[in-house]
């Protein structure tokens, strides 16, 4: 049997960021000026200082987004919702997830190649950056101080990560609380420290080495397409029947119709492989829809450059969709397009009354542990409850709790309760009841909880527990 170890190489290519022999392919694509990347530069930028913008912007006194993981409580746009809000939440992630749906379905990737937070920063800050310092690829690199420039560029690198790090984690700890880190001493906050320096390390990491991986190994929206996809979804393609044969040719002649007949009858390709050499994740738009291609439009540009020098028709690579590029007609109604509003409308719905409905304090009757009931020497019954009521105003509010039926009953070893503002409190208290007002050992009681703010007066059921005879004496 042989020693030797023989490498498989793939048939066709595994990853646009792999070669043959698995190592790493580095991709610097060239900067395709056009339309579409004035537009991407305009929309990038504006989403840039958004995103940075966001943490400091205040609807109602509170900040217009905040994850507070810490004491599970989101707010979003002004509005808090509260550990006790898990059916409102999901209602909230099916909505997020329909309208992806929707908007795949209909626009393709246009969230990976116009606004993902991933491309707008790699491909609007990190390589702009790489590009001043090392050059811009397919033109002559500077010679001089190219070891200064190369540490220089980590040093804006890290600059620019510490930032996305801080703005990325005002998101979860408050800007607020985030700038009192950041102008404070490590010392004061050693753990916050830490945090801020391990999330700008895998900012660093993300911009500066696995780059386009994300996009093609990490993601798992790209996996996804191929299910969220159908022939009429707009995407990035290259029309065939009218690039193919591809092949090296001159300009079209202006000396009329004669003359271009004489040319060798090939397609509109010119092989150029400028959109090879322009794509952020290194495919080929000719090969076909791949799980690497983002929509960022780089190769439309590219090519419309170069259609527009040799004299033919703009176009030869565009949004448009498999069916249309087939020679098909677009089919703009469609059962997806039809199913999934109709979700979305229903989960909106849903969404919007739940919250309209929402009362101004949530509360819950927790039954004791122990024995479910004690019978008293006067033959009255007691249970042992644990109250738990979470305050969804603004406000810190003092909340009481009365028994409305039945006659008899009545609440004992119980204080009103103080709650601060979207708070959550427990107590016990103990619910007293005659005898005779049990049924079969039970009854049902009414229990009213008020506050001294006026927003709350909610009346509650609850099953109480007793004998079914009293002992005799």
């Amino acid at each position: 049997m042989s020693d030797k170890v023989t490498n498989l190489v793939p048939e066709e290519r595994v990853l646009s960021t792999l070669n043959q022999d698995g190592s790493r392919r580095w991709l610097k694509p060239r900067l395709s000026a056009g339309k579409f990347l004035s537009a991407r530069r305009i929309v990038a930028y504006f989403l840039i200082i958004l995103f940075s913008a966001i943490p400091w912007i205040y609807i109602n006194g509170k900040p217009s987004i905040f994850l507070d993981v810490v004491h599970r409580e989101f707010t979003l746009f002004g509005k808090t919702f509260l550990p006790t809000d898990t059916l409102l939440l999901a209602l909230l992630l099916i909505m997020l997830f329909i309208t992806i749906f929707l908007v795949t379905a209909l626009f393709g990737r246009v969230w990976c190649g116009w606004a993902c937070p991933q491309t707008v920063y790699m491909e609007f800050l990190y390589r702009p950056i790489e590009r001043l310092f090392e050059g811009a690829p397919g033109k002559r690199k500077p010679k001089k101080l190219v070891g200064f420039r190369k540490v220089l560029r980590i040093f804006v690198y890290l600059f620019v990560s510490l930032h996305l790090s801080q703005t990325f984690l005002s998101y979860f700890v408050g800007a607020h609380n985030l700038a009192d880190w950041v102008l404070g001493s490590p010392l004061d906050h050693p753990v916050a420290f830490i945090i801020v320096a391990v999330t700008t390390g895998l900012m660093m990491f993300d911009f500066t080495f696995f780059r386009e991986q994300v996009c093609c190994v990490v993601c798992p929206y790209a996996r996804m397409q191929s299910a969220l996809l159908d022939k009429d979804s707009l995407i990035v393609t290259y029309d065939k029947n009218r690039g193919d044969p591809r092949g090296k040719k001159k300009k079209a002649p202006k000396e009329g119709i004669e003359s271009a007949i004489s040319l060798p009858q090939l397609g509109d390709c010119i092989d150029c492989t400028m959109c090879v050499q322009t794509c952020p994740t290194g495919i080929d738009i000719r090969d076909g829809l791949q799980l690497e291609c983002i929509g960022c439009a780089q190769c439309v540009d590219a090519c419309n450059t170069v259609m527009e020098k040799i004299g033919r028709p703009l176009g030869l690579i565009r949004y448009s969709s498999e069916r249309v590029i087939e020679g098909g007609k677009a089919h703009l109604i469609r059962p997806r397009v039809i199913i999934y509003p109709l979700i979305l409308l229903v989960v909106t719905t849903a969404f919007v009354f739940m919250l309209s409905t929402k009362p101004a304090a949530d509360v819950l009757f927790i039954r004791g542990q122990g024995l479910p009931f004690i019978i008293l020497d006067s033959t009255e019954i007691t249970n042992q409850v644990r109250i738990r009521i979470t305050n969804r105003t603004e406000n810190p509010a003092v909340y009481s709790v009365t028994v409305v039926e039945p006659v008899g009953a009545r609440i004992d070893d119980f204080d009103p309760m103080m709650i601060n503002a979207t708070g959550i409190e427990s107590e016990n208290l103990l619910i007293v009841a005659p005898f005779s007002v049990f049924d079969d050992g039970e009854v049902i009681l009414k229990l009213n909880i008020k506050d001294d703010q006026g927003n709350v007066d909610i009346t509650e059921s609850y099953k109480m527990l007793g004998p079914m005879s009293l002992p005799k004496k």
